[in-house]
């Protein structure tokens, strides 16, 4: 495998998750991160980490998870059984409440039961709960009274890195350059670097030509002609 360009392959710490693999620290998800590292010594026993899709949020939260040895839930999964899973670890892991909530009563509960036991409950949303139509007037108290850590849209940097990863996973070397070519022609988004990532692998394979600020350009503007109107 080639070496990816230095210049950006070094510009963030990548740090190890679940000893499989690498996450991206970047000022955008850095209070988050520090989130993570302060596990067990947190100074409430609940918190929200908030961003949006592909922000790292279910990567950081799996990372709590093992640390912690949570039960993990879907949200919108809650129910009374639930509880049991939280009495036998001490620990919760609430995922996506911004995709629906199970049982309002049923996380309430939890969120108290955490509480009195000196427990944590983590929970992830791709909204802040301020933002939620939550319906049980009690809970929608507390979780906007909850230590919100938000993940915010990922920087220069972040993509930056991002992108070196994603081509060097596809054993593609490329130039610093044609990075920040790419950074000022694509959306801002983790989603948006693997498509642009998967686009490039593709045609250059198909082409037999190296990824260039010139092969780039061929390929976003075909691709912006292809997205319906």
């Amino acid at each position: 495998m080639m070496p990816a360009p230095r210049q950006l392959a070094l510009d963030l710490p990548l740090r190890s998750a679940l000893g499989m693999e690498d996450f991206l620290v970047s000022s955008s998800n850095r209070e988050a991160v520090g989130l993570i590292d302060s596990w067990p010594n947190w100074p409430h026993w609940a918190a929200v980490v908030a961003g949006p899709q592909g922000s790292g949020k279910t990567h950081l939260a799996h990372v709590w998870q093992h640390r912690s040895g949570a039960t993990r839930i879907p949200a919108a999964d809650l129910s009374e059984g639930c509880v049991a899973g939280y009495e036998a670890h001490n620990a919760l892991l609430v995922e996506d409440i911004d995709r629906g909530i199970g049982d309002d009563r049923v996380l309430f509960h939890l969120l108290n039961l955490a509480r009195e036991t000196k427990g944590a409950v983590l929970l992830t949303s791709r909204q802040a709960p301020g933002e939620l139509d939550i319906a049980l007037p009690d809970l929608r108290s507390r979780l906007r009274a909850l230590p919100l850590v938000a993940i915010a849209p990922p920087d220069d940097a972040l993509l930056g890195s991002v992108l070196v990863k994603l081509f060097a996973d596809r054993q593609l070397t490329v130039e610093p350059q044609v990075i920040s070519f790419i950074l000022q022609r694509s959306e801002r988004s983790m989603a948006a670097a693997n498509e642009v990532v998967e686009l490039l692998d593709r045609h250059a394979l198909a082409t037999r030509r190296r990824v260039t600020r010139q092969l780039v350009s061929e390929v976003l503007r075909e691709a912006s002609r292809e997205e319906p109107s």
